[in-house]
């Protein structure tokens, strides 16, 4: 207990029992004051979320920034290239095997061919297979100066719809204008539709349709023939459609009947484009007897190999009406050219030995008694060696030494070999 002197003492005394904790809280505020200094100079890198919200430390790489400080730059390091060193040359050998495989050559394209100033035409006329045929008569006559090979077709073309395309109309143009020694015809693909007769329309294949068909197949065949022109109908090909190539069987008949009636001549080119079986197929025989793709994805257009096989039928025909001008060389020498052969005159008919024919079953006329190098005798008593294996079954002894002796040799005695004593 303290004297009650000291109580005045105890009472002023009192308040600075906090004293400490003021001290601490100054000296907390200066840290801070430093550190917030500190922070200008250096930056602490910013808390992520995890830090804010549960106050997880998560140690970060601190991030300086070099241009916030003065230091001396460094001079870069010279780079130092080194020279490639000269590789010693490859051998040629070796240059040749790491060279890249070259394509084969492409053949040399085939030597165009002049045509004469007085070489003929032939007129091709028609829908879109009238336009592959004329292709592939191009291709068949490219050698052949002595013709030329016109075509004139439309691919949507045909005979019933003449408001679109009027070939009676057309045909006596391209006529006049080319003057074709044959004309070659080839319609029917786009027929299969309806027909306006009049003022009316009738539907494909009713009988009225089909006569009003063949009324205008045979006044183009008619209209072809006019100037006594040779004309090629050439027939419609199948097709992968089964309701198109029955309609096609139709239409070859028709043409058959009325062109023939006009004078001209109906090429059948069926069977080139069906199997053994007569039925469609894609892949057939070519000229050379090739398995080739002859109709192309769709089952309707022909591929190249299918235009040389469709001009083929027609190319002979062509040929045969053309005569001298399907000649593939003109070239010919004439009389003047053959003077170096060597022509001998006829024997005199005293010069002529006549002798007297020999048998062969009677050689004796030429002054012997067998054949050339026969030592058989002429006549044989007995019955022939064929006779004697079909009736009797007995095959006749060959010649010793013939390829068909086997008999059995009887082998000679073997000589023992001296023994030594």
């Amino acid at each position: 207990m303290l004297p009650i002197r000291d109580a005045g003492v105890k009472r002023f005394l009192h308040p600075f029992r906090f004293a400490p904790m003021l001290i601490g809280a100054v000296a907390m505020l200066v840290a801070g004051f430093f550190a917030t200094m500190a922070e200008a100079q250096e930056p602490v890198p910013r808390r992520n979320v995890l830090q804010r919200l549960f106050g997880v430390f998560v140690p970060q790489r601190r991030i300086y920034y070099r241009d916030q400080y003065d230091y001396p730059r460094q001079p870069a390091p010279r780079r130092v290239l080194k020279r490639r060193q000269q590789q010693p040359a490859e051998p040629q050998q070796r240059r040749q095997q790491r060279a890249k495989p070259r394509l084969a050559a492409t053949p040399p394209p085939a030597p165009v061919v002049e045509k004469s100033p007085d070489a003929k035409k032939v007129l091709v006329v028609g829908d879109f297979v009238a336009g592959s045929l004329g292709d592939g008569l191009k291709t068949a006559f490219e050698t052949t100066p002595g013709i030329i090979v016109e075509t004139r077709a439309n691919g949507s073309s045909g005979l019933v719809r003449n408001d679109y395309f009027d070939w009676p109309k057309i045909l006596p143009d391209y006529v006049a204008e080319l003057k074709p020694s044959v004309i070659v015809v080839s319609l029917g693909a786009n027929d299969r539709q309806l027909m306006r007769i009049g003022d009316v329309k009738e539907k494909f294949r009713t009988d009225v349709w089909t006569e009003e068909y063949r009324k205008r197949v045979n006044a183009l065949a008619a209209l072809a023939r006019k100037d006594s022109l040779p004309v090629l109908w050439v027939g419609m090909p199948p097709f992968q459609s089964s309701a198109m190539t029955a309609d096609m069987v139709t239409f070859n008949g028709i043409f058959r009947e009325e062109v023939e009636k006009a004078g001209g001549q109906f090429i059948d080119i069926w069977d080139g484009f069906v199997d053994e079986g007569g039925k469609f197929v894609l892949t057939g025989s070519d000229i050379n007897g090739q398995q080739v793709r002859l109709r192309g994805s769709d089952g309707i257009n022909l591929t190249k190999a299918g235009k040389r096989k469709l001009a083929f039928y027609v190319e002979k025909d062509i040929r045969k009406l053309l005569g001298e001008a399907a000649a593939t060389d003109t070239d010919v020498p004439g009389a003047e050219g053959l003077k170096d052969l060597v022509v001998t005159a006829p024997l005199a008919n005293e010069d002529i030995v006549k002798t007297q024919p020999i048998s062969l079953t009677d050689p004796e006329l030429d002054g012997a008694t067998a054949l050339l190098g026969g030592d058989a005798p002429l006549k044989s008593t007995g019955k022939s060696p064929r006779d004697l294996l079909i009736e009797k079954g007995e095959v006749v002894v060959a010649p010793p030494g013939r390829i068909d002796d086997f008999r059995l040799v009887k082998p000679q005695a073997a000589v023992k070999p001296a023994t030594a004593n």
